[in-house]
């Protein structure tokens, strides 16, 4: 039993990794989830499909790396975050389907909270801003969808998980209804500084506390996966959202730490210590995780749209055939001759928070190729990215001296020379790019004593590729200057 089943539940696909005692990768399978967009802004998703799709990748690891259940030491949950799930006691089946975190159809409850001026309070009780990226407007959004939701959710009839409460629920048979501190932290509902749920909060958005699951330290003796599923009974000994995940994977173990993930999104994560800072630049003040009880606080910025604008060059324009087709076609062309995208799909996140925003393309000449336009768009994740740091260093105090990368789009050599020339540090890009995977296995296996110590992790981490800053800082202040004005014009055009 020296094996460790990383269980990576993302925005757009599930995944099963299987890491061995030196964190080389036995086995990895992966089947895609499909999102539905009913409305404009609105993107949903099956929870039925998220869970078979787990019970499927981790059936096909398993086989993939010869193994069974019973050579696991534990699973290891990794999960999006806030997407939200609402299922009846007595059947486990959902009554709604996942509302999924960039989804922006409840925000008329965070505009209306807002209005009534209660954003301070609820920002200093969870380090969040009211925004339907969250939880607990979405939660809201369902009860009052479905036929007789408030009374059912009052009468105990009804649950509310994030991803990971739903498949461990599930997993273990409905014997466990468990939320980590990571995942909790980002409903709206959990006091921060506490690690509980917030009665006031709770108040706030009219949700009984009998909706909600009991919170639980990110690594340890969680729970356990059902034999019903594998034949035996197998520890479930860390759950984690998947950018602290992230964080975790990139061992950024000390304060100033900081790591970028460009997936779907685009989430910076800086590792704060036992200090919880509070940001004045639009970022998020979040649990990185709990250990044996011990809180590690981080700085968290938020870019709405990363991978998902190279999934909409690829099929919404047809531009390039497969995602990793994007550099070849942007390095085709020595610059984006004065185009700019911005990719505000789902509104601008940090430290802009406006959900309103459409996205935008400038700068368009008869000369205009789809190659200027897919580069500009790769260029857009590197200057969201810039927008997050200055924000990060203002906030924290401290000097940005390295930024370890990870996500799909990590793996664009273009995109990381580009963004190394931006930031003026050392991008640092790991030799297992599945970070997300990588930090929930790292934590079950401190938990179960798989691995030593963090030193013992130091050890067997490896770096792939360092990407040196060689942009000139005149060509750096003018692509900065023209970004600005760019950010300028969308929220001017903005509907009042």
């Amino acid at each position: 039993m020296s094996y460790i089943c990383a269980i990576d539940q993302g925005t757009s696909s599930s995944r099963a990794m299987i890491f061995d005692k030196d964190m080389n990768i036995c086995a990895s399978f992966q089947k895609d989830i499909q999102a539905f967009y009913p409305n404009p802004g609105w993107v949903e998703q099956d929870p039925q499909e998220i869970l078979d799709s787990v019970i499927l990748v981790i059936s096909e690891a398993l086989k993939q790396a010869h193994l069974s259940a019973s050579d696991l030491t534990a699973f290891a949950i990794t999960n999006q975050r806030e997407t939200t799930i609402v299922w009846d006691k007595s059947t486990g089946k959902a009554v709604y389907p996942a509302i999924v975190w960039q989804s922006r159809q409840s925000s008329f409850y965070c505009e209306d909270l807002k209005q009534k001026g209660f954003e301070p309070f609820i920002k200093k009780k969870t380090g969040l801003v009211i925004d339907s990226y969250f939880s607990a407007s979405k939660i809201r959004f369902i009860l009052d969808e479905i036929e007789n939701g408030q009374v059912r959710a009052e009468n105990g009839e009804l649950l509310f998980g994030t991803v990971d409460t739903w498949l461990v629920y599930h997993l273990s048979n409905g014997k466990y209804f468990v939320s980590d501190v990571t995942n909790a932290s980002r409903t709206l509902l959990m006091n921060i500084d506490k690690c509980e749920w917030d009665e006031k909060l709770l108040d706030i958005w009219n949700i009984p506390l009998s909706m909600c699951a009991t919170i639980v330290d990110t690594a340890g003796d969680i729970a356990v996966c059902d034999k019903k599923w594998f034949e035996v009974d197998v520890p479930i000994a860390a759950i984690v959202g998947d950018q602290q995940s992230a964080l975790f994977g990139q061992l950024c173990l000390d304060a100033g730490d900081v790591k970028n993930t460009y997936g779907t999104g685009c989430f910076m994560l800086m590792n704060t210590g036992e200090n919880r800072i509070d940001s004045k630049n639009g970022l998020l003040t979040t649990i990185a995780w709990r250990k044996n009880g011990k809180v590690t606080y981080a700085l968290e910025g938020s870019v709405f749209v990363a991978g998902a604008a190279i999934q909409w060059l690829r099929d919404g324009l047809h531009f390039i055939e497969k995602s990793s087709d994007c550099e070849s076609l942007a390095c085709s062309v020595e610059s984006s001759d004065g185009v700019v995208v911005v990719p505000a799909f789902v509104g601008l996140g940090a430290p802009y928070w406006q959900s309103d925003v459409k996205g935008a393309i400038f700068g368009l000449t008869r000369g205009t190729t789809d190659a200027h336009i897919v580069r500009a768009t790769l260029e857009s994740l590197a200057l969201q990215t810039y927008d997050v740091v200055q924000a990060m260093q203002e906030d924290s105090l401290i000097k940005l001296t390295k930024l370890q990368v990870d996500g799909g789009a990590s793996l664009n050599n273009y995109l990381m020379e580009y963004q190394a020339g931006l930031l003026g540090v050392d991008v640092i890009r790991p030799m297992i790019s599945e970070t997300t995977a990588l930090g929930a296995c790292l934590l079950a296996g401190l938990a179960t004593h798989l691995f030593e110590n963090e030193n013992d992790l130091v050890q067997k981490w490896k770096t792939e590729r360092v990407f040196k800053p060689t942009m000139s800082k005149s060509t750096q202040m003018d692509i900065l200057e023209q970004w600005k004005r760019a950010i300028k014009a969308v929220l001017s055009f903005k509907e009042h």
